[in-house]
């Protein structure tokens, strides 16, 4: 790969890394999928490399390790949600309490997913 095209792939991975940065800032999910497929292709040609710049690899590890880090925040908050969420589902089908002999009680509650129509 001659230097032109070696400055073409890094600059091309920095605004790649620059635009996951964006995406993961604004919460689209749908994006990130397509990002990673264009990042995964864009690594592998930088793997077969020889003698990569070495200033320019640091600052796109740099970018793809910030980036790395924010996703990890987004999973961790996905988790949080669908966990939360789990809770309330299950608050919404049980009452707990305690009886007489301070022992706690599960009561399951009936859910009723009928609709009435009325004309």
């Amino acid at each position: 790969m001659d230097t032109d095209d070696e400055r073409d792939l890094f600059h091309t991975l920095d605004t790649l890394l620059e635009e996951e940065r964006r995406v993961l800032l604004a919460g689209d999910l749908t994006a990130i999928r397509a990002l990673l497929e264009r990042k995964e292709t864009l690594i592998e040609q930088l793997g077969t490399l020889e003698g990569a710049a070495e200033r320019e690899l640091q600052g796109l590890q740099v970018k793809a390790l910030r980036n790395q880090a924010l996703l990890d925040g987004t999973l961790r908050g996905i988790r949080t949600v669908a966990t939360r969420m789990g809770t309330l589902r299950r608050i919404r089908k049980t009452l707990e309490t305690y009886d007489e002999a301070g022992q706690r009680r599960e009561i399951t509650t009936q859910q009723d997913h009928q609709v009435e129509k009325r004309a």
